[in-house]
């Protein structure tokens, strides 16, 4: 098959209409790479889950844990890199003299990736001049654990990995009133950018509870996904 006949039927595959098609990119190669809607980020599921089957049920504690408190979970980070910050007590809400037994220590467990889009298959006149429509989708567990239990920070930067072209940040807030333990989605899309993108950074932060025995949040199906559409021009 021609160079051109390769072009020709990664524009049918994808549907590249109005994208910028150069002659300098190798489409035959970037047919196999499949760039537009895979799942750019690796090992989306660290825990073993899916969001399609409800979260696993705590494990309750009878006695007290004896040794340190954990404030990490428990998976296969392959492919992020992670780090945990353990939060300080908060002992404004215990009286003078007051006696505690048992006191919630919280820790957030931070994970982030780098995906470099040109590696992945995309291009430079498709990200500058077209500027696909780059999807983030995220699912946490609605652990209750505290009111506060996940955050999502994205950001789309330059060739030199620090340049900040946008920014997408996600904070939400949990009731606490009523019971409901189940997967929460995240999503959002990058739509009408400045050009310059060559990287997507994606950190989560989940927060974890240690009060005779370790409770975590947990988060799965994480996802970078490229269309070749643009939805905001």
């Amino acid at each position: 098959m021609s160079a051109d006949e390769w072009k020709k039927r990664c524009e049918d595959e994808w549907g590249l209409r109005g994208v910028p098609m150069p002659d300098t990119v190798d489409w035959r190669l970037l047919f196999g790479a499949r760039p537009f809607g895979r799942n750019l980020l690796k090992n989306p599921a660290p825990h073993g889950l899916t969001h399609n089957t409800p979260p696993p049920e705590p494990e309750l504690t009878e006695v007290p844990v004896l040794g340190p408190p954990r404030f990490e979970p428990e998976g296969d980070f392959t492919s992020w890199t992670t780090s945990k910050e353990v939060i300080p007590f908060d002992t404004s809400m215990i009286p003078p003299g007051g006696l505690v037994c048992h006191w919630p220590q919280y820790s957030w467990f931070s994970m982030e990736q780098l995906v470099d889009l040109k590696a992945e298959g995309l291009w430079k006149e498709l990200l500058d001049d077209f500027q696909p429509d780059i999807v983030i989708q995220d699912w946490y567990e609605e652990s209750q654990v505290h009111k506060s239990i996940y955050q999502l920070r994205v950001k789309l930067l330059g060739a030199d990995r620090k340049t900040v072209i946008s920014e997408f940040f996600a904070n939400p807030t949990e009731d606490l009133s009523t019971y409901s333990h189940t997967w929460k989605e995240v999503l959002h899309v990058f739509s009408g950018y400045p050009p310059g993108v060559r990287y997507v950074h994606f950190l989560h932060q989940l927060k974890n509870k240690f009060m005779m025995g370790f409770f975590p949040t947990l988060v799965t199906d994480s996802s970078v996904t490229i269309k070749p559409t643009r939805s905001n021009h």
